[in-house]
Order: structure tokens, then C-alpha cells, then sequence
């Protein structure tokens, strides 16, 4: 038991399951049934019972009505809605970087807390939960810990290899192999920089024979021997024996592509001199490996095997094959505001990725919209790529189940377009019903590519629920 910011006494959701001898799954279904008044949340958005309330429970439990099973079911619960009006989805001040949320620089993901709640509150044990938009995979790791199964979706490859590092379990030789790694890394990088700092030893500049990018302007955007640095560690990443260990380099590897660079910042596309000294490079993929391998260790001892994640690389306008969802959340992309494809030329050129094939299939561009030319893209171009994301949705995601997206307003050509109104009027068109709309304040650190998306200070949480076929 520990204790609130007020000093009352609080207890976990699992410390009340365990003093009234049910399991805590079944208590998380009686809150979401309203069987059981919820409690407060802290700004973590975790429950807090009162010791009165814990012991309400208890005596709950031992009463006849509450004679429900006491084991996980598999079978999803009839949600309660009403729980959602209780939730501050602010979340001021939450952490948002625990587990492998903190794995790689990811622009526009929204925090863990907000799929986190609606996966509590809209979904059962067991049940499938789907991001279409998965971007960096927030709604699949949280899905996974809540011990759900978990289906993403995104065209953007490395979004998939993320996605798919972040839901991973670690094994003890993947980790044994990936610490190695870090250490060998490491020790080349101090070896580069015991060379460069002492000239009197006449060391030639560290020169790598591996493959780097065919690229006229790889040395616009990367120092020479950056270049050589980051070649070589892509070479040894690749030398990695299991998929998942070479997974797991790779994009520790391309998590430090953009600091490396001359491109500004992970929000600014623009160009500046860093000076990188020799040897940086190197020690700084062996400091991100040892933080990745860190939290990629805690994920593991949380997620169970039972639970399993399938991530599709494809663009929704093709209607890509997925198992039955029975909850959809999501954070699409906004009509304007980032354009994937620049922020991560650079990384995708590195790791062989197709980067012109992505830039044709991303939705929302910035560049797509901010276009002069008469092929511009329109508010009507979004209107209709979401007619025909929904007309696809209805038929995976189950009848009944909700479609939750979150999503700011944009602004175009001087317009401020109400993204979620667009949203609900494309799912209603295929049969979906708005059935709640909250309003939640952003973050005032959340960055943008547009400047415009940059001023608009709230976001809704909306939630559709599918009555196609009705």
C-alpha cells in the first residue's frame, strides 16, 4: 500500500483483486460493467482505491451477485462507456517512455496512456486489438502488456520494424549476442577517437570497406567520416545471426541516424553542421543498443507468449488482409501536418528501404497538401481516402466494436479543418455511429513539421462503433 500526494492511503488494482480473492481481470471487468464504482486515477492514468472502497469490493466478491468467474475469460465484456467521462486524458505530466515506448524517435505518436485506457475500458482479455495507423507501435505494446492480441497496420516500412522490435520478446541469446555488439561498437569507437585526438601518431582516418548508399548527396547531409562510421556499423548489424537480434540493431542503428546527420533536428527538415567528432558515431549506437536491449529485457519479463502481435506493411487503400479486430485505436495521420517520408529519408535510405514507393502511399502528407501544383492534394482527398478506409473497416472490425481515433484539427491553405468531423461523416457513410467525442489538451512540447499544426493546443478522442449491416 503506498500513499497519495494527499498522504491517504491507496491501494493497486491487483492489491484489491488479491485482498478480495478474485483475479484482477475479473475486477477490471466489473469496473468496466459498473458492477463496481471506479476510483480516482493519478496522472499516470492508474487506478487508486481507497481502503472503504477496497473493502466495498471485498465484501462484493463475497456476496452472491458477484458470482462471475474469477479466472481471465476470453470472451470481451459489453463496455461501459461511462467510465470513459471519468478519465482525465490530459495525463499531465505522465511518464511516457517506459518499456520499449522509449525505442527510437517517432514524430506525431500520441502517449501510451490514451490506447492504454480506451483498451481497458473497451475491450476484454483475449480480444484483438487493431491499429490501423500503427505507426511506432504505442496501441500494440500496450495491447500485448494488457494481454490482448495485437494487429498493426502502416505503409511506412520502418514504421513496421519498430512496431515489430518494440513487441518482440528478447531471448537470453539475442541479448547475449546484442550486448556483445554494443561492446564491440563501443571499443571501435574509442579506438577511433584515441586515433584522431593524438596526431603525432600519424593514424590514417578510419575507413570502412562496407556498403553505404548510392546517394549524390549523402555527404550533403553526413559528414565523411560519419559516413564511415555508420557504414560499418550497419555491416556488423547485418553479421547478427538470429532475425530478431539483427531487428533489434537495426533500429537502434537508425534511431541515431538523424542525431549524426546534418539534418537539424527530428522535427526541423533543414540543414546545419553539428561536428561530430571522430569516434561519436560508433559510441553513440553503443549507448542506444544498451538502452534498447534495457527496455527491450523489461517488455519481455511483462509480455506473455500467449499473446501475439502481427504487423502488415501495406497501405489501407488496398484493403489489406487482417484477422477480426474487436477494438480499433488509432492516431491518424492529420491532413497536412507531417510528412513521414522526410523525416525519415534518411534513416529509410540507410537501412534499403523504399523510401519513393512510401512517399506515393502516406496519407495526410505535409508535402502532398502544401503543394502548389493543380494535383494538390485537397480536404476532399482526405474525405475520400477515409470513405474508403471505412468501407474496408466495417467488414474487420466486428459488429458492435469501436473505432477509436485521436486526432487534432489541421489547417489548410489558411482553413482550420475539423479532422474529427471529417472522420465521423466518412465512418458514417459505411454504417458507423459516433457514439462519444472527448476533448483532451496536448502536450505543449509536441512538435510539428507544419508550424500551423503547431498552435492548435487540444485533440479529440473519437469513438465510432461499427453498426454496418444493421
Amino acid at each position: 500500500m503506498s500513499a497519495n500526494i494527499d498522504n491517504t492511503p491507496h491501494l493497486s488494482t491487483a492489491e484489491v483483486a488479491r485482498l478480495a480473492g478474485i483475479h484482477k481481470d475479473t475486477l477490471l471487468r466489473w469496473l468496466r460493467a459498473g458492477s463496481v464504482q471506479e476510483p480516482r486515477r493519478d496522472r499516470h492514468g492508474w487506478r487508486h482505491f481507497s481502503t472503504a472502497e477496497a473493502e466495498r469490493i471485498r465484501l462484493f466478491a463475497k456476496s452472491a451477485d458477484a458470482s462471475l468467474p474469477t479466472q481471465p475469460s476470453l470472451q470481451s465484456d459489453i463496455p461501459h462507456l461511462g467510465n470513459l467521462d471519468r478519465i482525465d486524458w490530459d495525463f499531465a505530466g505522465a511518464k511516457t517512455n517506459y518499456l520499449t515506448h522509449s525505442i527510437h524517435p517517432y514524430p506525431a505518436k500520441f502517449i501510451p496512456q490514451i490506447p492504454n485506457a480506451l483498451i481497458q475500458e473497451l475491450s476484454g482479455v483475449g480480444d484483438t486489438i487493431g491499429d490501423i495507423f500503427c505507426g511506432s507501435g504505442t496501441t500494440l505494446v500496450e495491447a500485448l502488456t494488457l494481454k490482448r492480441h495485437a494487429v498493426g497496420i502502416d505503409a511506412n516500412p520502418l514504421a513496421c520494424l519498430i512496431s515489430k522490435v518494440k513487441t518482440t520478446a528478447l531471448s537470453e541469446e539475442d541479448a547475449r549476442l546484442l550486448a556483445s555488439l554494443a561492446d564491440e561498437i563501443r571499443t571501435m569507437g574509442e579506438a577511433i577517437d584515441r586515433n584522431a585526438s593524438s596526431p603525432l601518431l600519424n593514424v590514417d582516418i578510419f575507413k570502412s570497406k562496407s556498403w553505404r548508399p548510392s546517394y549524390d548527396k549523402l555527404e550533403f547531409w553526413f559528414q565523411p567520416d560519419v559516413i564511415e562510421e555508420l557504414a560499418e556499423i550497419k555491416e556488423r548489424c547485418n553479421a547478427l545471426t538470429s532475425k530478431n537480434s539483427r531487428d533489434l540493431a537495426l533500429v537502434a542503428f537508425s534511431a541515431i541516424i538523424v542525431a549524426v546527420s546534418k539534418q537539424d533536428s527530428d522535427t526541423r527538415y533543414v540543414r546545419r553542421e553539428k561536428g561530430i567528432l571522430p569516434g561519436e558515431t560508433c559510441k553513440r549506437f553503443a549507448r542506444t543498443l544498451d538502452q534498447t536491449l534495457r527496455v527491450a529485457a523489461e517488455f519481455t519479463e511483462l509480455a506473455e507468449p500467449r499473446f501475439n502481435c502481427k504487423i502488415v506493411e501495406a497501405s489501407l487503400l488496398q484493403a489489406p488482409d487482417v484477422p477480426q479486430l474487436d477494438l480499433m485505436v488509432c492516431s491518424p495521420p492529420y491532413p497536412n501536418a507531417y510528412s513521414y517520408h522526410l523525416y525519415h529519408m534518411t534513416r529509410m535510405l540507410w537501412l534499403e528501404m523504399d523510401q519513393p514507393k512510401f512517399k506515393k502511399e502516406e496519407i495526410g502528407s505535409h508535402r502532398k497538401y502544401s503543394s502548389k501544383a493543380k494535383t494538390a492534394a485537397t480536404v476532399d482527398t482526405f474525405r475520400t481516402e477515409f470513405n474508403a478506409i471505412f468501407e474496408w473497416l466495417k467488414d474487420k472490425l466486428k459488429p458492435g466494436g469501436f473505432a477509436c481515433f485521436v486526432v487534432g484539427d489541421s489547417t489548410l491553405r489558411g482553413e482550420r479543418i475539423n479532422n474529427a468531423d471529417l472522420i465521423s461523416a466518412a465512418g458514417a457513410g459505411a454504417g458507423f455511429k459516433e457514439v462519444a467525442r472527448l476533448t483532451r489538451n496536448m502536450q505543449a512540447t509536441k512538435k510539428a513539421f507544419n508550424p500551423a499544426i503547431g498552435k492548435i493546443k487540444t485533440e479529440d478522442i473519437l469513438i465510432l462503433e461499427n453498426r454496418a449491416g444493421e
